[in-house]
């Protein structure tokens, strides 16, 4: 998951970050993480959301641009 995806989407797609959404009292909005939340608490918030759906904040099609030549 990534701060410009919607907690109302990243619930929709993986069940598994209601709770955790919930639980850090984020409203089921469709505005974005990196909106609603200061940088320091979008940080672990993400790595949170990740880890309960076995993924990470690396974006593969970013880094293939990033180490294009």
């Amino acid at each position: 998951m990534l701060a410009s995806m919607s907690p109302k989407a990243i619930a929709e797609v993986w069940e598994a970050t209601g709770d955790i959404l919930n639980k850090h009292n984020i409203p089921h909005t469709r505005k974005t993480l990196g909106a609603l939340l200061e940088e320091e608490h979008l940080h672990s918030l993400l790595q949170k959301l990740n880890a309960a759906v076995g993924s990470s904040t690396c974006n593969p099609y970013r880094m293939r641009l990033t180490n294009a030549n």
